[in-house]
């Protein structure tokens, strides 16, 4: 048993031995990873390099503005076309060109005008008009000598063809193509229109066009609809985002004062909001019945840009609202699987908020988090931005008819001027898309991918600093023998100051490796997403299994991060080693850690999700414009679920700053629980430093432990307990049998049991009667061997050999007579004195003070002796 006792501790480290001088977290310590941390530093110095070269080549004016077949920018304040925001096609029929897609730009003319056209008119017929001509002219091109004549003008390409009734859609005008109820395609009550030369246009046509032009919109500027939703509205997802961290903080506090009142609330709440989120969802898909169009299925749909014409399909609210079903039922179930080890749970916040009481700046260090986070993404963001736009524009050669230089690179400068417009009459030096040839370019994707692993690096770095500063500050309660006394004043600031100085290599370590985990999971989505077209199916299936693979990897590798910035904290060592001693000390508290883990993570996220919920739903009422009282101050959106899910992601965030100081709080107060048993008994010389709430929580956590076990070792638990209990039935026995005087006994039995305590006997008569008296009572299996055993190595230890011959010769000298009992045999007793029953009595109670060592037994029980079992009366 020994040797198996010590065996986990072999393998898991030895236990930390007590240390009268450890006060908590060390202050004598040096710095660790130093490596590291130069590493770190001189990633951040390229990063910023490339920042900066990102900075000055770069124009995000490419992302927001359409651009015209110049390169010039639609709307570009500062310049001629400022007040010519939208974007106008000569021919929007050749949007409808494979060109399109391989090119991602219509090969026509592309001009900034003021404003779409309004009306059908044709070059020819506009000429015949002062009037018409003065409004058709508006979408020619500029510098142009509008006084010749319509054929020169469409020779030169510089006025459309025709114009037609238009719309601005995403600051582009398509044509404005409306569906009568017989299916029937028409622009202005018009299916068909006769251009010049007798071509006739007919509208299905234009809505060919329109949807090809469509394509190279949505593959080159579908961002920019996004980006005009978060102008419009970027002031009131910063409210909403003030709501939620005034919510959190709101809760934190009273989770501070009330913690059991609190966590209930939430959870009640936090059903209360998805059972009505479910109500919601069932309105709107009983609203939608027998409205026309609304039973489409999401599959016929297919993939939208926007993403409101899902929310006019009954199906959407189905599936909403039977995943909000399945999040119900599934809290409902894990609230009552473990009510058990809420209770637990519950009294383990309490004991962290009372520790939060004591270190009340914990509350407000998210708020430090939140701005260096802020800083890192902002930072990723616009050198994103920058990098994706840091191209110079392209311009290619665009025909109708077949030439050798089509797609060819060209300079609108001196294109005029080349052979090719005399090889090719009818080809164009369009503007193509932004590139480049140069070292810069030919590199641009490393630097992004360079931006994306700092990124990653700097937000697990900032995550890590915030750890290890709450874990420090909560340590420092925890080890301080007068609360709060002993606790130092600045107990927060004190532990920032240490993580940044001495630390700051181990904190780059342990993100580092998180980092590189994380980029490779999104090569892994990147490679998924250009798999699915794909028809291999094995490499599917692999690709699956890895990113699962990496998906557990992360997991893992952020709870032993998490672990080890604890014991970085308190011990000051480097980051291999902190990981190391954290691991092993969780796995000699197995059992705790068992009942405990992820119980109060459980109850913190559903706080989380109420701060989510009340923030989303708020948001969504007035985005939306359903709250009557504010609908006129509700921003006019594109796409209304852009601030919303913008909010609720933003709100999430925030709600887990704040309650991850609570999480923080709990794991370094177990694993500070876990140290001081291991350091401290209890004892006046080595008292435990935790609370007795605390103890009795965790002394709880392990009953309860024990108590969930498999059903056999809990029936193996049972039995070793009903035989200590029979064992102490049998010494009361012992003692009354003592206490009375001897009686005639019926039986022979009985005999031999009271005349062990009254009468010596020989020594076959004392052993056969001890090995009797130990089936006095009915033992199971297991138990009975062993209390055989141990009574009757009793039995040899309090009757030696020489006492039994000495007993046997003054019992012969009173003349008392006794037969050894047989089969068929019966004692007969002829008297019995007091004075020898007296005497048995005081010899066997000098013996049991003063045992001898036992010595072996030259005769023992013989194979022919009849045993002897007890009968009851």
């Amino acid at each position: 048993m020994k040797a198996e006792e010590t065996e986990p501790e072999s393998k898991f480290g030895d236990p930390r031995k007590f240390d009268p001088s450890f006060k908590g977290p060390i202050h004598n310590r040096s710095c660790t990873d130093v490596l590291c941390c130069i590493l770190f530093i001189l990633a951040l110095m390229g990063y910023f390099a490339v920042g900066i070269l990102a900075w000055s080549q770069g124009d995000p004016k490419k992302v927001i503005y359409p651009t015209d077949s110049r390169g010039q920018f639609c709307g570009q304040q500062f310049t001629s076309l400022e007040k010519k925001p939208l974007l106008f096609y000569f021919n929007i029929l050749k949007c409808a060109s494979p060109l399109v897609l391989l090119e991602l730009q219509c090969p026509t003319t592309q001009i900034c005008v003021e404003k779409c056209p309004d009306r059908f008119l044709t070059l020819v017929k506009a000429k015949l008009n002062t009037q018409n001509w003065q409004y058709y002219s508006q979408f020619c091109k500029q510098d142009v000598d509008l006084t010749k004549s319509a054929p020169e003008l469409l020779r030169d390409k510089a006025c459309p063809a025709m114009i037609f009734p238009s719309k601005a859609f995403t600051r582009r005008c398509l044509p404005a193509l409306e569906t009568k109820k017989d299916g029937v395609v028409v622009i202005g009550n018009e299916t068909s229109f006769t251009v010049g030369n007798n071509t006739n246009v007919n509208t299905t046509d234009l809505l060919e066009a329109s949807k090809k032009s469509n394509i190279v919109m949505e593959a080159r500027q579908v961002f920019m609809r996004i980006f005009e939703d978060y102008t419009q509205s970027w002031h009131w997802i910063l409210l909403g985002l003030a709501v939620a961290m005034v919510l959190s903080l709101l809760f934190i506090v009273l989770l501070r004062f009330l913690a059991g009142v609190m966590v209930w609330v939430m959870i009640i709440m936090v059903l209360l909001v998805i059972a009505y989120g479910i109500f919601h969802c069932y309105m709107q898909y009983v609203q939608f019945q027998g409205q026309p169009g609304a039973d489409v299925s999401i599959t016929d749909l297919g993939l939208q840009t926007d993403f409101s014409v899902y929310l006019q399909l009954q199906q959407t609210w189905l599936a909403f609202m039977i995943i909000l079903c399945i999040v119900e039922v599934i809290i409902i179930l894990l609230l009552i699987f473990l009510r058990k080890r809420l209770q637990i749970a519950i009294a383990l916040i309490k004991e962290a908020s009372r520790a939060v009481g004591h270190v009340m700046s914990s509350l407000f260090y998210p708020l430090l988090t939140f701005a260096l986070l802020a800083l890192v993404i902002a930072y990723w963001a616009i050198t994103a931005v920058f990098l994706s736009t840091s191209n110079t524009a392209v311009y290619k050669v665009f025909n109708n008819s077949e030439c050798e230089f089509s797609r060819q690179t060209c300079d609108p400068q001196t294109f005029n001027i080349s052979n090719i417009s005399s090889v090719c009459p009818d080809a164009e030096c369009m503007f193509a898309f932004y590139g480049g040839e140069t070292f810069y370019h030919r590199f641009l994707i490393l630097f992004q991918f360079y931006n994306l692993f700092l990124f990653f690096w700097c937000v697990n770095f900032v995550v890590a600093l915030g750890n290890v500063t709450l874990a420090g500050a909560f340590a420092s309660y925890y080890w301080a023998f007068k609360k709060p006394e002993d606790i130092p004043a600045f107990p927060v600031f004190s532990s920032f100051g240490r993580a940044l100085r001495y630390h700051t290599g181990s904190l780059a370590f342990g993100s580092l490796i998180l980092a590189i985990v994380q980029v490779i999971r999104v090569v892994l989505e990147y490679l998924d997403h250009k798999l699915k077209g794909a028809e291999n199916r094995f490499a599917k299936f692999l690709l699956s299994c890895l990113k699962c693979c990496f998906w557990c990897l992360e997991k893992c590798i952020r709870f032993i991060n998490r672990n080890a910035y604890i014991m970085v904290a308190i011990y000051g060592k480097n980051f291999c080693t902190s990981a190391k001693d954290a691991f092993f000390l969780l796995m000699r508290n197995i059992i705790r850690v068992a009942v405990l883990d992820k119980v109060t993570d459980f109850l913190l996220f559903l706080g989380k999700l109420l701060i989510v919920g009340i923030v989303g739903i708020g948001s969504f009422f007035f985005f939306s414009g359903r709250i009557k009282a504010v609908e006129e101050a509700a921003p006019s959106l594109n796409y209304y679920w852009v601030p919303i899910l913008t909010v609720v992601f933003g709100a999430y965030v925030i709600a887990h700053g704040f309650f991850s100081v609570y999480a923080m709080c709990v794991d370094t107060l177990f694993l500070c629980f876990c140290e001081d048993l291991e350091r401290n008994d209890g004892s006046t010389e080595r008292p435990y430093l935790m609370s007795p709430e605390l103890h009795d929580i965790l002394s709880v956590s392990k009953v309860t432990a024990v108590e969930e076990r498999k059903e056999g070792e809990e029936e193996e638990l049972a039995l070793q307990e009903n035989g200590e209990v029979q064992l102490k039935q049998q010494e009361s026995l012992k003692q009354e049998n003592e206490e009375e005087t001897p009686l005639m006994q019926e039986t022979v039995l009985k005999q031999e049991v009271m005349l062990t305590q009254e009468v010596p006997l020989r020594q076959e008569v004392v052993l056969t009667q001890e090995i009797t008296l130990t089936r006095e009572v009915p033992l199971n299996q297991e138990t009975a061997g062993l209390q055989v055993t141990t009574q009757k190595e009793e039995a040899e230890l309090m009757l030696t050999q020489d006492e039994v011959r000495v007993k046997e010769e003054k019992k012969e000298e009173r003349g008392v007579e006794l037969v050894m009992p047989g089969p068929q045999n019966t004692v007969q007793q002829n008297g019995i004195h007091e004075d020898d029953v007296q005497e048995a009595v005081e010899s066997r109670e000098e013996e049991q003070q003063e045992p001898e060592e036992p010595k072996p037994l030259e005769n023992g029980p013989q194979e022919s002796e009849t045993p002897l079992t007890p009968q009851n009366e």
